[in-house]
């Protein structure tokens, strides 16, 4: 039986939830009220951190979801993103249009990665 490891574990929730060689990230978001673009470099910049503690990075995502308060804002977004992300090793990706926490995020990502 493989060991199940959490990361910044609360009670509600863990930022990272490893086992079997893979990690799930818990949704990320930015500074409340800050521009798409902070935000998402915020996310990304956090998204890279709990990935290097969990023993990866970036070229080992497997799959992103990205939530975005309004699609208005896709472009903005996937300026950042296209700028981040390892073009030699790009994951599955969704994005939609959701209502988040509170109006003052705009961007929410959600990543697996392998180990």
């Amino acid at each position: 039986m493989t060991d199940i490891k959490r990361l910044e574990a609360g009670p509600r929730m863990s930022q990272a939830v490893i086992h079997g060689g893979l990690i799930w990230l818990a949704g990320q978001v930015g500074a409340p009220g800050e521009s798409v673009t902070v935000q998402t470099k915020a996310i990304l910049d956090r998204i890279d951190t709990l990935l290097a503690e969990a023993g990866s990075d970036k070229s080992r995502l497997l799959q992103a979801t990205i939530w975005l308060a309004s699609m208005d804002d896709f472009a903005e977004m996937n300026a950042v993103w296209d700028a981040w992300v390892d073009p030699e090793n790009p994951p599955t990706r969704a994005c939609g249009e959701s209502r988040l926490a509170t109006p003052d995020y705009k961007v929410e990502i959600i990543i697996v990665a392998a180990q």
